[in-house]
């Protein structure tokens, strides 16, 4: 498995390839459709993310010291974001996700690409995910 620094990189590279927003958007749909089916039965109350405009799941579960996430979304472009979230931090150590500073984030463009809605929803996304890391390090 790739560094974390190497998992930012390549998709600050993914989204590089791509000159119109639109294709970006594109982009995150193609990453929602690849999201690993989410049991329906996990789609509780205590799992969904809040300030999220859709609704967003998300469970993270400590596997031999690696923190793996799963998710899912009624919205599409929402669920190529947690997508693309969880390409690049499930995987890692609690510790190395909760240092983190996300700030490929702004370097993609993305929190400024979307509606203020979408952006509220991203932020509660890194948020969570930084949480679930801090309560497991």
């Amino acid at each position: 498995m790739n560094t974390l620094e190497e998992a930012k990189k390549a998709v600050i590279e993914d989204f590089s390839m791509y000159d119109e927003w639109l294709d970006k958007y594109e982009y995150l749909i193609e990453l929602g459709r690849s999201l690993e089916p989410f049991p329906e039965e996990k789609k509780t109350e205590d799992r969904l993310i809040k300030g999220c405009q859709s609704r967003v799941w998300l469970e993270g579960e400590v596997s031999d010291g690696f923190l793996r996430f799963t998710a899912d979304s009624d919205a599409i472009i929402t669920k190529g974001i947690i997508s693309l979230l969880i390409s690049v931090y499930s995987g890692r150590t609690p510790s190395e996700i909760a240092a983190d500073d996300f700030s490929f984030i702004e370097e993609i463009g993305l929190k400024e690409n979307l509606s203020p809605t979408r952006a509220n929803g991203l932020a509660s996304m890194v948020e969570t995910i930084k949480r679930i890391a801090r309560e497991n390090v």
